[in-house]
C-alpha cells in the first residue's frame, strides 16, 4: 500500500481534503496504483515548532505581517 506523507504548517480541513485529493490523484496517475490503495498522512506543524535559520518561523511570519 503506497504511503504519502506531507509536513505542512497550519491549514484548514478543506485544504487538507484538497491536498489528499490532488496528491493521491497525481500519484495514482504516475504509478498506475488504484487511488483506494493509498494512505496519506498529514503532519501539521505549528509555526512555533519550526525553525528558520536561528529563529522560530512564527517570529519570521510575524515580521512579514
Amino acid at each position: 500500500m503506497p504511503l504519502i506523507t506531507i509536513e505542512i504548517g497550519p491549514v484548514t480541513k478543506e485544504q487538507k481534503a484538497a491536498l489528499v485529493k490532488e496528491l493521491v490523484t497525481k500519484a495514482s496517475e504516475i504509478t498506475h496504483a488504484p487511488e483506494e490503495s493509498f494512505l496519506t498522512i498529514i503532519k501539521e506543524n505549528s509555526f512555533d515548532n519550526v525553525g528558520n535559520g536561528t529563529r522560530l518561523f512564527s517570529e519570521v511570519i510575524a515580521e512579514r505581517n
